[in-house]
């Protein structure tokens, strides 16, 4: 069965062609990066009118890519929820459209899930139940997964979402945008253990399994009124002395990058290892854009106690691939969405907590 996918929930207007759920004939992302980085973020008018204006050929080209014709697809798959709304109803219109067009039939999907069945795309599918790290801009989930739909949230964020915090840091220093690719490459010049930077006290209690951001953003934010002052103090007692040093650099906008890395990494894996020890859990499987992060894998990677399943970098950010690819498991269920489905803003339906 062939399944086009359409992913318009943010910013990247994707769409994909995947065969009987795993196997990927083609996979289009259009990015709108260049037209949101002089903001420094999302514009939701931008986003959506870029996708008003891309969606027919990204889908073209993904038949294309295919060697498909429109009359090969055997059913469309399309992001509904969550993400912004003006976004999502262009990609979902465009998809019931298509289905009706066609006579074929039409899947809602939730990208959330679709991020974590993305390294089912790449690898022999872990088995359930499994620990999921759903880690984006948007959202920040700690999760058992005891099927490809059936997700129990054990924590989430209590304030801001991990990429978030790192757009955020990037914008404030004018590090360049997406923050969370520019941070992890200044990383890797940087000291990762120049500043210390506080967790959250979130490491016990009913909030074992969260983790918050506030605190961190507002203390690296900080550290730049901070260096100010001090490099104000040694400029000044450099001119009352003429016999003194020169004035010393404070920091490097790489151990900056490197530090605050290091701290909002650890306090996703804090949470993470609380779940994966009460639980009994040893696999993670991780999706997302931060799932990119080459300091969260290599810390993963470390733990030979824990099996952790990443998906391709070119499957961590949003794309269509994983939304046909799991679109595919729905269908096989014999499930249908009719074309009344609406676009939701958040996510909806997951049971909260583990018992």
């Amino acid at each position: 069965m062939k399944v086009l996918g359409i992913e318009t929930s943010c910013d990247e207007c994707a769409a994909a062609v995947v065969e009987d759920g795993r196997k990927v004939l083609s996979n289009v992302v259009a990015t709108q990066i260049p037209f949101h980085a002089p903001y420094n973020g999302v514009v939701p008018e931008i986003a959506s009118r870029k996708h008003t204006e891309w969606i027919y050929a990204v889908v073209k080209e993904a038949l294309d890519r295919a060697g498909l014709a429109q009359k090969d697809i055997d059913a469309v798959a399309a992001t509904n929820r969550p993400g912004l709304l003006g976004s999502l109803l262009v990609g979902l219109s465009f998809a019931k459209a298509f289905a009706w067009a066609r006579n074929i039939p039409l899947i809602a999907v939730d990208h959330m899930l679709a991020h974590l069945y993305a390294p089912r795309l790449a690898h022999d599918a872990p088995p359930y139940p499994f620990l999921g790290l759903l880690v984006s801009g948007g959202h920040s989930i700690i999760c058992r997964a005891d099927s490809f739909d059936q997700i129990t949230v054990l924590g989430t964020t209590i304030d801001d979402a991990a990429g978030e915090a790192f757009d955020k840091v990037a914008k404030h220093y004018g590090f360049g945008y997406p923050g969370g690719a520019v941070i992890d490459r200044m990383a890797q010049s940087g000291d990762s253990d120049a500043f210390r930077f506080p967790l959250p006290n979130l490491h016990k209690g009913e909030h074992r399994y969260d983790v918050s951001y506030s605190g961190l953003k507002t203390a690296v934010i900080n550290q730049l009124a901070l260096f100010a002052r001090k490099r104000r103090g040694a400029e000044e007692a450099a001119s009352a002395n003429s016999s003194a040093s020169a004035v010393p650099s404070w920091t490097s906008a790489c151990d900056i990058a490197a530090s605050f890395q290091k701290t909002a990494v650890d306090i996703l894996l804090r949470a993470l290892f609380n779940a994966a020890e009460d639980t009994g859990l040893s696999t993670i499987v991780a999706g997302g854009g931060v799932a990119a992060n080459s300091y969260l894998r290599a810390r993963l990677a470390e733990r030979n106690d824990l099996r952790c399943v990443f998906p391709p970098l070119e499957f961590c950010g949003d794309n269509g691939a994983m939304i046909a690819g799991i679109g595919y498991h729905y269908l096989s269920r014999g499930e249908r969405s009719p074309l009344s489905v609406a676009p939701l803003a958040r996510v909806m339906g997951f049971k909260k907590k583990y018992p």
